[in-house]
């Protein structure tokens, strides 16, 4: 009679946990907050803009995100943990164009990049070529010139080797046919603060890190790496305009799922962050941070993930480049 007893209360037991995990799986999501993972430190130009634009995705989906900064490794760190995580849409990543250069500069990853669903290219940074307030060229064609007066005596600062600064200098100098020094820093801060002591020539880098010292008058932007002007310094011409026709390399950020993410969540996800975007007070908030909105559609945002990485692949190759 025990035996039997037992029988029924772990059939009883069994019948109960498949019942609660078809409720769990049967409700609504969200129905707890969403994890965040940025790669990236705090206080940056990607974690600043998740804070920015999270809080409005949480009104329209009722559930807040948690942001967590999971710094190292180029971002890799982070994505591990996305890369792993169950594919129930409460564990997303926030990455930024590392992750189309990370798979062809490292070795030995625990996951495979190609894994992630791409949700949306939240942001664009723009780039920016300042030069100090006492080089010669007022444009960039003087710029070239200049630079093929004197190969490879012309210093260029960047946020760091394998960055979007870097890789978008390479693009430039090739189609200009120049050759000039690569000067990676720890950051474009560190970069713009050099070029304003005149110890580099010129930086390329985000219009975060260069705009306040060419506002200061201690270094001349000259062109600016987006397809069409920044809004907020219409004065500055592209480099798509300055004779580099299609140029456009900028650094992001956006929002990713794990593999296996279902349909339905990524479109909710996709329909809240739009939401978020045409929000007078986010749009504000992002302008402040040099961040300009974006929002594509993730059978967009995969075309450009795919075609990006291929064409990451190919630079990163043909200029032999490494990591610090």
């Amino acid at each position: 009679m025990e035996f039997t007893r037992r029988g029924v209360l772990g059939g009883a037991g069994a019948m109960l946990m498949a019942a609660g995990a078809r409720a769990q799986q049967a409700a609504p999501w969200p129905a707890r907050p969403i994890r965040l993972l940025v790669p990236f430190a705090a206080g940056g130009a990607a974690d600043s803009a998740a804070r920015a634009i999270t809080p409005r995705m949480a009104e329209r989906l009722g559930q807040n995100f948690v942001v967590e900064n999971r710094t190292g490794a180029s971002g890799s760190v982070g994505g591990a943990v996305v890369a792993q995580a169950a594919p129930d849409g409460y564990t997303l990543l926030w990455d930024a164009s590392s992750h189309l250069v990370n798979p062809a500069l490292m070795r030995g990853l625990t996951f495979d990049y190609t894994a992630f669903v791409p949700i949306s290219l939240v942001v664009t940074f723009p780039g920016m070529l300042a030069v100090k307030s006492g080089f010669p060229a007022q444009n960039v064609a003087e710029f070239v010139a200049a630079a093929k007066a004197r190969p490879g005596a012309i210093s260029v600062g960047t946020q760091g080797n394998a960055t979007a600064g870097h890789l978008g200098l390479l693009q430039f100098a090739r189609r200009a046919g120049i050759e000039v020094i690569h000067v990676p820093y720890r950051g474009g801060a560190d970069a713009a603060r050099d070029l304003a002591a005149g110890s580099v020539d010129a930086v390329f880098t985000t219009t975060v890190s260069a705009g306040p010292i060419v506002d200061s008058g201690r270094a001349r932007a000259l062109a600016v790496t987006t397809l069409e002007r920044v809004p907020s310094r219409p004065d500055v011409p592209t480099l798509h305009e300055s004779g580099f026709p299609g140029f456009n390399s900028n650094e992001w950020a956006a929002l990713f799922g794990p593999h296996g993410l279902p349909a339905e969540i990524v479109d909710r996800l996709h329909a809240a962050l739009t939401e978020a975007l045409a929000d007078a007070a986010v749009r504000q908030r992002l302008d402040q941070i040099g961040a300009v909105p974006v929002g594509s559609a993730p059978a967009d945002f995969a075309r450009f993930v795919r075609e990006g990485r291929e064409q990451m692949a190919q630079l990163v190759r043909e200029a032999n480049i490494r990591l610090d």
